[in-house]
């Protein structure tokens, strides 16, 4: 499936929109967010290859916030443990069409249950692995700790949860370095300082990063055993948490 190239933000659009996970950026997220997200190939491949070391036979697999199907396609492309089920979640039905469509164009991969639903009113049964890759950032605050508590006791004992963010880093100093960082990557990848400007004012209130120390802390105060980073780059984190 080919994607058009990203540029939403490239004019001086008046009454800019909040962010949204509409048509018009479902048509071009594969080029959006290979540009704005660093380490998105990284995070998405080893997502892949995390869950064929934790996922156990007969158990549910979820991507929680899907979009396109990206980390599905690269859980496919692993051995899977017997009756896994890959359930495919997300609220935007633009985003899960797309997704629908990738995955339909892969003949020989294993079937996948798609649902649009906000996910915290996903009901996580008998789950192995849980994906949540940039996707509690856009959750209003008031509900992550609902959404993480509900994952952990629909984890499977040894279960494992994913979580990918954009974060606040606690020193403002080096906060800034690393927005700054972020905003010259998206540089290098052909973004101009309008686009960039207008896409953070559109994000302004709709994705509200948090700090490492607070993730770890909602995710252990839920009841995982352990957490840790395991990918880092600039103010990108993704950890792993197990039950």
């Amino acid at each position: 499936m080919t994607f058009s190239k990203d540029q939403i933000y490239a004019s001086n659009i008046q009454n800019l929109k909040e962010f949204k996970f509409d048509e018009s950026v479902a048509n071009v997220f594969d080029d959006m967010i290979n540009r704005s997200v660093p380490g998105y190939q990284m995070v998405t491949k080893m997502s892949g290859l995390v869950t064929s070391i934790f996922a156990t036979e007969g158990s549910n697999l979820y991507d929680l916030g899907c979009s396109i199907g990206t980390s599905i396609l690269e859980i496919q492309k692993q051995p899977l443990p017997r009756d896994c089920k890959i359930k495919a979640i997300d609220n935007s039905q633009a985003m899960l069409e797309k997704c629908q469509k990738a995955i339909a164009n892969e003949k020989k991969l294993s079937a996948v249950e798609f649902e649009c639903i906000d996910i915290e009113k996903v009901e996580i049964i008998d789950a192995s692995i849980v994906l949540l890759n940039w996707t509690l950032q856009f959750i209003p605050t008031e509900l992550r700790e609902k959404i993480i508590t509900n994952i952990f006791n629909g984890l499977l004992p040894g279960g494992v949860l994913l979580l990918s963010e954009k974060i606040l880093i606690e020193d403002p100093i080096l906060n800034r370095i690393n927005i700054e960082l972020h905003e010259s990557f998206k540089k290098e990848n052909g973004y101009s300082e309008l686009e960039i400007a207008r896409k953070r004012a559109a994000l302004d209130s709709v994705l509200i990063p948090e700090t490492l120390s607070t993730h770890r802390k909602r995710l252990l105060q839920s009841g995982f055993e352990r957490c840790d980073i395991w990918f880092r780059y600039f103010n990108f984190a993704s950890l792993i948490a197990i039950k």
